[in-house]
């Protein structure tokens, strides 16, 4: 809420350069005028404090703003997000003593590794590979296949990699998903 209302007023104070006669009428509202309807704080037994108290609930909102912000910046404060409040959690169940065995995640994105290829179906599978990777040539896709294992393409989804696996084996090839 702090952060709020320290960003709010650090933009109000650029509005408030360009409107001074409207800005004058807003700050008008100080803590007093808040303070007089809520309950007052119980005394302090330390005069200093009593003093410091009574100052800082005599400043407008935008000068407690100011203080806010120096004060975090002299004692070197760094601003954190405050979690959300949230519902209160229902009757909690009984936990159990056995542990509760999580499932590794799946994979899901795939690299096709062109393990191995069957000689009769080496031209088969060059003209696949070009076709594959548009920016080879013939020369450079032979070159490719020659020297496997080489990965065919990276970060493939799970469904396209199966059926470009299932393409590669049904012409003769050793294709690996990694």
């Amino acid at each position: 809420m702090a952060s709020r209302c320290a960003t709010l007023l650090r933009s109000s104070r650029l509005a408030r350069a360009r409107i001074a006669p409207l800005a004058s009428r807003s700050r008008c509202l100080t803590t007093e005028a808040v303070s007089s309807s809520a309950a007052s704080p119980p005394p302090s037994s330390d005069p200093k404090i009593g003093r410091i108290v009574d100052d800082i609930s005599g400043l407008t909102l935008l000068q407690a703003a100011d203080l806010v912000t120096l004060l975090k910046s002299r004692l070197n404060i760094q601003e954190i997000a405050m979690p959300a409040a949230s519902a209160a959690p229902a009757a909690a169940a009984p936990v159990e003593e056995t542990a509760v065995e999580e499932k590794p995640k799946e994979k899901t994105i795939f690299n096709l590794k062109l393990e191995s290829f069957d000689v009769a179906a080496k031209p088969k599978i060059i003209r696949e590979v070009k076709a594959l990777i548009p920016n080879l040539t013939l020369i450079d896709a032979k070159k490719f296949v020659e020297s496997v294992p080489q990965v065919l393409k990276e970060n493939m989804p799970k469904e396209d990699a199966d059926k470009l696996k299932a393409v590669f084996e049904k012409l003769g090839a050793v294709v690996v998903l990694e």
